[in-house]
């Protein structure tokens, strides 16, 4: 069986297209939803941004938060590890 490296999945997560451009923003701005982020990077579809989003919090590296208002208010920031990377 062949050995993986630690940080080969987090490599390919982070080589991925948008990826670190997201992480930048986040980094930049502190905290932004969903609709601020796509501002930023206006040649992103909103389906790359969900999965990358997505991707990037199950990695641990952001944060999403939600209020239960209507409509709901979802924000994203960097994770204490995320800004390690």
């Amino acid at each position: 069986s062949q050995m993986q490296c630690p940080v080969h999945g987090l490599l390919t997560l982070l080589s991925g297209s948008w990826t670190t451009y997201i992480l930048w923003q986040l980094e930049r701005h502190g905290q932004l939803r969903f609709g601020e982020l796509r501002k930023y990077m206006p040649g992103l579809s909103a389906k790359v941004l969900t999965e990358r989003l997505r991707k990037l919090e199950e990695a641990g590296l952001i944060l999403r938060h939600a209020e239960a208002t209507i409509p709901p208010k979802v924000t994203y920031r960097l994770s204490e590890r995320g800004q390690q990377v």
